[in-house]
C-alpha cells in the first residue's frame, strides 16, 4: 500500500485535466522593465530598449543595425535569416497527439490503482478478475478520450488566422507575378509571402485593412491610422508617422512604431521589420502566457481533495479486511484476493468518466448556444464562480461610439452645434474616426442643410496630435467663408476668444473673460463626470477672398458648443449582470479606460460604482492592502495588464472562484490567472488561446446559461461522489462485520468485481439527470468536509440492511455452513447491487424521490436495467461461472421489504441531515 500511495502522489497532478497551469506573469519572476506603459505591461527590458532605439534613431541607422538595405533584402538573405531567427510565429499551446491524449486520459490515480490490481490478479492466476478490472479501466479511459477529443476539435476551429500573407519588398523580385491582388501582380519589387516567413530587415507594404505582421519601424507613412486597442485598450485609432521619434518613454507611445497584433484602419505605409515571432512585443506577452503553467483551478483543487479523501479511506480499510479475513478464515491467499476485490470496490473508477461525460454534456448544450468550451472543467467553474471580473470596452459596451449630447457653451441642447459638427465631419478628407461616424449618423442633416446646393468645401486643415483639432472651411454664400473647427476642449479653448450665447433674437458672441472661461470649464467637467468624451466646436467667418488656409487661421475663434460621446453599453449587459447578482455572482469591472467614462457605463448597466480604484493606486499597494481593496471596490480603472492579473489573483487568494471576461492582449494575463477565462471569437488570438470559454456571439446573456449549466454539472458530479463515498463506506463496514462473524467469505472476489462493474454501468445515466432549480440558485463549491460527513452519515444506513440480509439468509434460508455459502453470497449480491443502484435516487435531491423530484429518463432506464440484470443474473446460465445460484421465490418478498425499508430510512435520515447540516 505504501508503494501504491507513492504512485498516487507522483502521478496525481493529472486527475482530471491534461495539465495544471501555474502562476502566469508572476511578478517576482518578471525581468526588470523600463519605465512607462510598456514597463507596466511586463515587456522585458531588452525588448523595450531595442524598440525604443529603433524609434529614436534616424532611418539610415536603423537600416544598418537591421542589416537591411534601402531596397529591402534579397531572397537569399531572407532565407538565411529565416533559418537563423525562425518562423514569424508567436508561442502557442500545441495540440496533443492522439496517443499522448489517450495516455493522459488514462493517467489518473484510479486507473493506475486498478491497473496495479489487475497486474496482481493476473500474477495470482485470477484471470476473471483481471478481465473485469481491465474492462473498467478501458471504459473509463475511452469515454473520456472521446468526449475531450470532441471538445478539442471544436475549439481548434476557432484559431484560423485572419490573414496569412504580407506584401514584402525584396531585391531582385522585379515585377514577377505574385498571384495576389486584383491584377494578379504587385508593383516592381513587391511580392506576397506567408507571414510566418517574414524576417528582421524585411520591408513590408501596409494599407488599410492589413494586419500588422511584426514589430516595425515606419519608413514612409501617409495618413496612417492604426487600431491599437488589442495592445492598449484604447478604443480610437492612433495616427502614426515616419519621422524620427523622441520625447516618449514607452514603446507604445512611439508614433513611428507599429506592432504585431494591431491593424491598419486607413492610410498606407512602408515599414522595416525590426522584430518577429517571440521577439515582438506581442510575442513576448504570448510567450509568457503559454510558457507559464496555470495554477490548479478551484474545480481541480476540489476534485483533488475529494480523491485524496477516498484514497486515505481505502488505505485504512483494505488492510483491515485482509487481516480480519486472514485470521478468521486461516486462508491468507483467499483473504488477499478478497481484500483485492474490496480495494477495487472502494475505487470510484468511473469518477473521471462521470465527470468528463457530465462536463461534455454541458459543453454540447452550450455549443448549441454558440459557445465553445475549450477546457471541460470550465463548465463546472462557471457554476462555482462567485466573482466575475470583466473588461469594459467591447465587453460591457458595444465598442461603438454614440453621439450622446450636443450643447451650447452653457450646457443647453443646441442644433446649431450639431450642424457645425456635421459640416466638419462631412467635409474632412482624413480618417473618419468613430466620433465622426457617430456625428454622420444624423443623415437627416444632409438634406436639411442642403449640402449639395448651399455648401462648397474651400479647404481643410488636417488633424494632428499636437494641435488635437482639425478644421474645414466651407462657403455657404459667395461673400464669406466659414472656418469650422472641432477638437479637444483645452486645445480648443486656447484658440477661442469669444463664446456664443443663444438669445431669443438669435445669438450674441460674448468675450471669453476669466468668468466665462471658468463657467465653460465647469460645464465640460460636468459632462466628463457623466462619463462622456467631450469635443468642442468653434467657428469664425472669413472673407471670401482667401483660398488657402493653415494652422495660423485657427485663431480668434468663437466657441459654439460641445458634442459629447459615449461608448454605449450592450443591451444584454444590464439584464445579464442583474441575473448574475441574483445567482450570487458579484461583477467587478477591470479596465484600462478613463475612470469617469467607466463610472458612467457602470451606472448605465446597473453596477454600483462607489469609489473607483485606479491603476497607479494598485501599483503602490502591498499584497495585503490589495487583498482588502479588491473586496471593497467594484470598479477598477486605468489598469495595465499586470494590474488586472494582480487583482484576479488577490480575489482568488481571498477564497473566491473568479471568472474574467476580456478580448485584448492586455487581458491575456488575467484570463490565465482566473479560474475561468471568457473571451469572444473576435478577440485577438492570444486572448482566445488564454480563455477557457469562447463566446461566438457577444451577448452576455449566455453567461446566465453557462452559470446554470455549470451548477447542473456540479450537482450531477456531486451525486456520484456522494453516492460512491457513502456506498463504499457502508459496504466495507458490512464486509468487516461479516468477515468477523461468518465462517466463509460473505462474497467471492469475482462477485464483488461484477457487482461493482454493474453498479458503475448504472451510473452512466447521471450526466443526463435533471437538477432541482433550488440547487442552482447560488454558487456551488467543493467541500471535502461535507462529503466526508455525508459518507459517515449515510454509509451505515446501507450497512443496517446488509446486516438484515445476513440475518435473513442465516436464519430463514439456513445458509449457515460453507456448503450453503453460495446461496448466502447470491442473496447479498442481489441486495447489495440493488441498494447501491437505488441510493442515487435517494441522494440526488433534497426532495421526496420519485414523487416531488423525478430522475431523467436516461438515469431511470439505467437503474431499471441494472436492477433487472442483478435479479436475472443468478437465474441465467452464467450463474455458475460467477459462483451464483438461483434464489428461492421466498427470497423476493424479503428483498422487496428490505428495499422499501432502505428507501424509507434513507429518506428520514436525509430530512434530519438537511435540518442539521443543510444541502448543497
Amino acid at each position: 500500500m505504501k508503494i501504491i500511495g507513492k504512485v498516487f502522489r507522483n502521478w496525481f497532478g493529472g486527475v482530471l485535466e491534461r495539465r495544471h497551469i501555474s502562476a502566469l506573469f508572476n511578478r517576482a519572476a518578471l525581468p526588470h522593465t523600463v519605465g512607462g506603459r510598456g514597463a507596466a505591461q511586463g515587456v522585458p527590458e531588452q525588448v523595450s530598449r531595442d524598440m525604443l532605439r529603433a524609434a529614436s534613431d534616424d532611418l539610415p541607422g536603423v537600416l544598418v543595425r537591421a542589416g537591411s538595405h534601402e531596397d529591402g533584402l534579397s531572397a537569399a538573405e531572407a532565407a538565411e535569416r529565416l533559418e537563423r531567427f525562425g518562423a514569424n510565429e508567436v508561442a502557442h499551446e500545441k495540440a496533443l497527439s492522439p496517443w499522448r491524449h489517450l495516455w493522459l486520459c488514462y493517467k489518473n490515480p484510479f486507473n493506475l490503482l486498478l491497473t496495479a490490481l489487475a497486474v496482481v490478479s493476473d500474477a495470482t492466476g485470477d484471470m476473471k478478475a483481471t478481465v473485469v478490472i481491465g474492462t473498467m479501466v478501458v471504459l473509463s479511459t475511452l469515454i473520456r478520450f472521446v468526449q475531450e477529443g470532441r471538445s478539442n476539435r471544436a475549439s481548434a476551429r476557432l484559431k484560423a488566422m485572419v490573414s496569412n500573407t504580407a506584401t514584402v519588398i525584396r531585391r531582385g523580385a522585379g515585377d514577377r507575378p505574385s498571384g495576389f491582388g486584383p491584377q494578379g501582380r504587385r508593383a516592381a519589387g513587391q511580392m506576397e509571402v506567408p507571414i510566418r516567413d517574414l524576417v528582421p530587415g524585411d520591408h513590408i507594404v501596409l494599407s488599410a485593412g492589413d494586419m500588422i505582421p511584426a514589430d516595425c519601424r515606419l519608413m514612409t507613412a501617409k495618413d496612417l491610422f492604426v487600431a491599437q486597442a488589442a495592445m492598449t485598450g484604447e478604443s480610437l485609432p492612433v495616427e502614426k508617422f515616419a519621422e524620427d521619434g523622441n520625447g516618449f518613454v514607452s514603446v507604445l507611445e512611439a508614433r513611428n512604431l507599429v506592432f504585431m497584433g494591431t491593424n491598419v484602419v486607413s492610410g498606407s505605409a512602408t515599414a522595416l521589420v525590426v522584430a518577429t515571432g517571440n521577439g515582438t512585443y506581442f510575442g513576448t506577452l504570448a510567450t509568457r502566457v503559454t510558457r507559464s503553467d496555470r495554477a490548479p483551478t478551484a474545480f481541480e483543487a476540489g476534485v483533488n481533495s475529494v480523491v485524496w479523501l477516498l484514497i486515505r479511506f481505502a488505505l485504512v480499510m483494505v488492510p483491515l479486511v485482509l487481516v480480519i479475513n486472514g485470521f478468521t478464515k486461516g486462508d491468507w491467499m483467499e483473504a488477499f484476493l478478497f481484500a483485492l476485490a474490496v480495494a477495487v470496490g472502494l475505487v470510484p473508477e468511473m469518477l473521471a468518466m462521470v465527470v468528463t461525460s457530465t462536463l461534455a454534456k454541458g459543453a454540447v448544450l452550450l455549443s448549441r448556444k454558440k459557445v465553445i468550451v475549450k477546457r471541460l472543467d470550465a463548465i463546472q467553474n462557471f457554476g462555482a464562480m462567485d466573482v466575475l471580473c470583466t473588461d469594459k470596452t467591447g465587453t460591457l459596451t458595444q465598442d461603438k461610439i454614440a453621439l450622446e449630447r450636443h450643447t451650447d457653451p452653457f450646457g443647453h441642447a443646441s442644433q446649431e452645434v450639431l450642424k457645425f459638427a456635421y459640416l466638419n465631419s462631412h467635409y474632412q478628407t482624413g480618417l473618419k474616426n468613430l466620433l465622426d461616424r457617430a456625428v454622420l449618423e444624423h443623415v437627416e442633416l444632409q438634406t436639411e442643410l442642403k449640402l449639395a446646393e448651399d455648401y462648397r468645401k474651400v479647404d481643410e486643415v488636417p488633424f494632428d496630435f499636437e494641435r488635437r483639432r482639425m478644421s474645414v472651411v466651407v462657403s455657404e454664400r459667395e461673400d464669406h467663408h466659414e472656418l469650422i473647427c472641432k477638437g479637444a476642449v483645452e486645445e480648443m479653448l486656447a484658440v477661442c476668444t469669444r463664446v456664443r450665447n443663444a438669445t431669443r433674437a438669435g445669438h450674441e458672441d460674448l468675450p471669453m473673460d476669466a468668468r466665462l472661461l471658468t463657467h465653460v470649464r465647469r460645464i465640460t467637467q460636468q459632462l466628463n463626470a457623466d462619463g462622456l468624451r467631450v469635443v468642442a466646436v468653434a467657428m469664425k467667418e472669413l472673407p471670401a477672398t482667401q483660398v488657402a488656409y493653415s494652422v495660423a487661421d485657427e485663431a480668434e475663434l468663437t466657441l459654439v458648443g460641445y458634442i459629447a460621446f459615449l461608448d454605449p453599453p450592450k443591451d444584454s449587459a444590464a439584464p445579464a449582470l442583474r441575473m448574475l447578482a441574483e445567482h450570487g455572482v458579484q461583477a467587478k469591472v477591470l479596465t484600462g479606460d478613463n475612470e469617469l467614462v467607466t463610472a458612467r457605463v457602470c451606472e448605465q448597466v446597473g453596477l454600483a460604482v462607489g469609489t473607483v480604484l485606479l491603476g497607479p493606486q494598485v501599483e503602490r499597494m502591498s499584497d495585503a492592502a490589495l487583498a482588502q481593496a479588491v473586496e471593497a471596490h467594484q470598479v477598477f480603472a486605468r489598469l495595465t495588464p499586470l494590474h488586472k492579473e494582480r487583482i484576479v489573483r488577490a480575489l482568488r487568494a481571498n477564497g473566491h472562484v473568479v471568472g474574467f471576461m476580456g478580448d485584448g492582449i492586455n487581458d491575456a494575463p488575467a484570463l490565465r490567472a482566473a479560474d475561468i477565462g471568457i473571451s469572444v471569437d473576435s478577440a485577438v488570438d492570444i486572448a482566445k488561446e488564454a480563455a477557457d470559454i469562447i463566446l461566438l456571439e457577444k451577448s452576455l446573456m449566455v453567461l446566465e446559461q453557462g452559470v446554470i449549466e455549470g451548477r447542473n454539472t456540479f450537482c450531477n458530479m456531486l451525486k456520484y461522489i456522494r453516492m460512491t463515498a457513502s456506498s463504499n463506506f457502508g459496504n466495507v463496514f458490512s464486509v468487516l462485520v461479516a468477515s468477523a462473524w461468518l465462517p466463509f467469505l460473505p462474497m467471492l472476489p469475482l462477485q464483488l468485481l461484477v457487482q461493482n462493474l454493474l453498479y458503475d454501468i448504472s451510473q452512466t445515466g447521471i450526466p443526463f439527470d435533471n437538477v432541482d432549480p433550488e440547487l442552482v440558485k447560488k454558487p456551488l463549491r467543493w467541500n471535502p468536509a461535507d462529503i466526508g460527513r455525508f459518507m459517515v452519515f449515510f454509509g451505515p444506513i446501507s450497512s443496517v440492511f446488509d446486516l438484515v440480509t445476513f440475518g435473513v439468509m442465516w436464519h430463514f434460508f439456513d445458509a449457515k455452513t460453507p456448503a450453503q455459502q453460495t446461496l448466502f453470497q447470491t442473496g447479498w449480491f442481489v441486495v447489495g447491487l440493488l441498494t447501491q443502484t437505488l441510493v442515487v435516487h435517494m441522494i440526488r435531491t433534497p426532495k421526496l424521490p420519485f414523487i416531488e423530484s423525478r430522475a431523467a429518463p436516461a438515469l431511470m432506464a439505467m437503474t431499471l436495467a441494472i436492477m433487472a440484470a442483478g435479479i436475472a443474473l443468478p437465474m441465467s446460465p452464467l450463474a455458475g461461472y460467477f459462483g451464483l445460484q438461483p434464489l428461492p421465490l421466498a427470497y423476493f418478498p424479503w428483498l422487496a421489504a428490505i428495499l422499501l425499508g432502505y428507501c424509507v430510512l434513507a429518506t428520514v435520515m436525509k430530512r434530519f441531515y438537511i435540518r442539521r447540516f443543510g444541502w448543497q
